[in-house]
């Protein structure tokens, strides 16, 4: 059991989301930044799609009522355990009664508490990701507030985790071929041009071109991004139809909006482009007032670039695995 001392308004609980209901009107819901997900969960111990704390408002505390196996995992900043600093991306014992407690990041925007047997949540339409908007799912479908007590799921390894943690190289780090950085503060995403981006034209052009900022009025349903406007050549009335977390797409205004996790399952405006998954959890660590740019890309980058997470996140997955037998064969 762990007992929540402090959280800011928006912090829930989340896995790798609900997908397969999206016909019927139920948005995915799931972790901002996947990637942070599996490798918490893979270093306690857990199944990837086990329930994780997402902490997107600090300072966030929380207290362990038992012992337990915990990592933190995503947004840069250091973690505290009782006072004392840990690293992130690395998996600790906390004894009964101890306080974790996570910071404003100094940069990225989400962090993640993967616990050990995972949280022992209800399973609703096969997720225990939080649906703010449909009010179900997580902690009785809300944030996560003071006070509030969730139970721990078995945790098998407890016994086989070396006595200093056990850590990994942040994908940012051991990914670098891969995931360019950014440049004069401006973060690359990359994208694949959408079924109306010819309905744009020269403008078109323009939204590959310029810097674009994450607006204010932007939540885990989407990025609404701030530039100068970007039109169709001509007006255009679409059907509704279905969108998916990465589309892009242009209301009136000439804004983008960048579908995210909560995205809407339809919608009637325009896309003139789609993220790649893969740099998703990038765009899920930006804060607001990030600025961005898209780069145009190609299915054969996407690939390749799917596979080369494939092989870090297995790579993560056969070290621990490897690293907890020899623990258990020495005890």
């Amino acid at each position: 059991m762990i007992e929540i001392l402090e959280s800011g308004p928006f912090n829930t609980v989340q896995d790798l989301g609900r997908p397969g209901y999206r016909d019927i009107g139920v948005t995915a819901s799931g972790a901002m930044d996947p990637l942070a997900v599996r490798i918490g969960n893979i270093l306690v111990g857990n199944e990837e799609n086990a329930a994780v704390i997402e902490v997107q408002t600090f300072p966030f505390r929380l207290r362990f009522e038992q012992r337990a196996v915990f990592t933190v995992t995503g947004a840069d900043g250091n973690p505290d355990l009782d006072g004392s600093e840990l690293f992130p991306w690395c998996a600790y014992a906390a004894e009964a009664g101890q306080v974790l407690e996570l910071k404003q990041p100094p940069r990225l925007a989400r962090a993640y508490i993967a616990l050990g047997g995972g949280l022992d949540i209800p399973v609703v339409m096969g997720s225990r990701s939080t649906s703010l908007r449909g009010g179900f799912g997580g902690n009785a479908g809300r944030p996560l507030a003071k006070g509030d007590r969730i139970a721990l799921g078995q945790d098998a390894e407890i016994t086989m985790l070396p006595a200093a943690g056990l850590a990994v190289v942040e994908p940012a780090a051991a990914l670098c071929d891969v995931f360019p950085a950014s440049v004069d503060g401006v973060l690359p995403i990359r994208a694949l041009p959408a079924g109306e981006h010819e309905l744009f034209a020269g403008d078109g052009e323009a939204f590959w071109r310029q810097t674009w900022r994450i607006s204010s009025r932007s939540d885990r349903t989407g990025y609404r991004l701030s530039g100068e406007p970007i039109t169709p050549t001509a007006s255009v009335e679409m059907r509704s139809h279905g969108v998916v977390p990465g589309v892009i797409q242009v209301p009136p205004g000439g804004e983008p909006i960048v579908q995210m996790s909560d995205a809407n399952t339809a919608g009637g405006y325009p896309k003139i482009a789609g993220v790649i998954e893969c740099d998703l959890w990038r765009l899920g660590q930006a804060r607001i007032g990030a600025r961005l740019q898209f780069v145009r890309s190609t299915h054969a980058e996407a690939r390749t670039v799917e596979r080369a997470v494939a092989r870090y996140v297995d790579d993560i997955r056969q070290t621990s695995r490897m690293v907890k037998r020899a623990l258990k064969a020495m005890a």
